[in-house]
């Protein structure tokens, strides 16, 4: 999947010091997760649903 044009932001939850920020980026029908700290590395891409599944049970961590 080509991410080039994505929009990357940081996630609201990511700390403040940066040593453990998510950025996210919704492309088409997709989310995409990435690390900020490695933003040419490996990517998480879910479907929106699979991504809002993927959210509610970090908030419920």
């Amino acid at each position: 999947m080509e991410l080039t044009p994505a929009t990357w932001r940081k996630a609201s939850r990511s700390n403040e010091s940066g040593d453990a920020c998510v950025e996210v980026a919704g492309v088409a029908e997709v989310v995409a997760v990435r690390d900020s700290k490695d933003p040419g590395g490996p990517k998480l891409i879910l479907s929106r649903s699979e991504f809002r599944r993927f959210a509610d049970r970090l908030k419920s961590i």
